[in-house]
């Protein structure tokens, strides 16, 4: 296992805590971590507008009326393009940009990037992250001690005030562990992990 130093919100280390390796020491394969941030891009992409055609159209098929002696034009059905509530001639037919990878290929990826981070020596464990009352600039104070300028921060369970504090810091992100994904991770320079999530990591990644 490995053995990271843990701080305050001073920025000094206070204790120590391992790591275990099934899910902070996996080998990494970009590979990997390309398809699963590719897959998660895809699937906040909005899908691409679509109309109805001629045969999407909910209506009788039975001719309006009959074909000579009326004066009028030669209709077909009411579901023609040239009447109104009819099908769309050369409209767009849409198309869906969602994908799905396997769960466990999924998890693995989680791994592969929770360990680049420690390989990487850009993961630092909190023992707590208080901020009272809700205010940035308490918030940015103790960033400012951590020196971290990019980073990912990860509780354990949901944290009003820490949240909102850091809503309008730029660069900085505050997630829950059960929120945990590949892109966030690899995204932020510094991966920050308040104590109390690493237990909740390790039972969502070790089965």
């Amino acid at each position: 296992m490995a053995v990271v130093e843990v701080h305050n919100m001073e920025g000094k280390p206070v204790a120590q805590v391992d790591l275990p390796d099934a899910v902070f020491n996996v080998p990494v394969k970009p590979h990997v971590l390309h398809a699963v941030v590719t897959m998660q891009l895809a699937n906040r992409r909005s899908a691409n507008p679509t109309v109805k055609h001629r045969g999407d159209v909910a209506g009788s098929t039975r001719k309006l009326y009959k074909q000579k002696g009326t004066g009028r034009a030669r209709r077909g059905d009411i579901k023609s393009p040239l009447l109104r509530g009819g099908g769309v001639v050369f409209g767009p037919d849409g198309r869906l940009y969602a994908r799905l990878l396997p769960k466990k290929v999924r998890q693995l990826a989680l791994k592969m990037a929770l360990s680049s981070k420690l390989q990487d020596r850009a993961l630092m464990v909190v023992d707590r992250f208080d901020v009272e009352p809700i205010k940035t600039k308490t918030f940015v104070t103790a960033i400012k001690a951590l020196n971290l300028k990019s980073a990912l921060i990860v509780t354990e369970a949901k944290n009003e005030t820490l949240e909102r504090s850091s809503r309008n810091v730029p660069d900085v992100k505050v997630l829950r562990s059960e929120g945990l994904n590949v892109y966030d991770v690899l995204k932020y320079d510094t991966l920050v992990l308040l104590q109390p999530a690493i237990k909740t990591i390790e039972g969502r990644l070790i089965p």
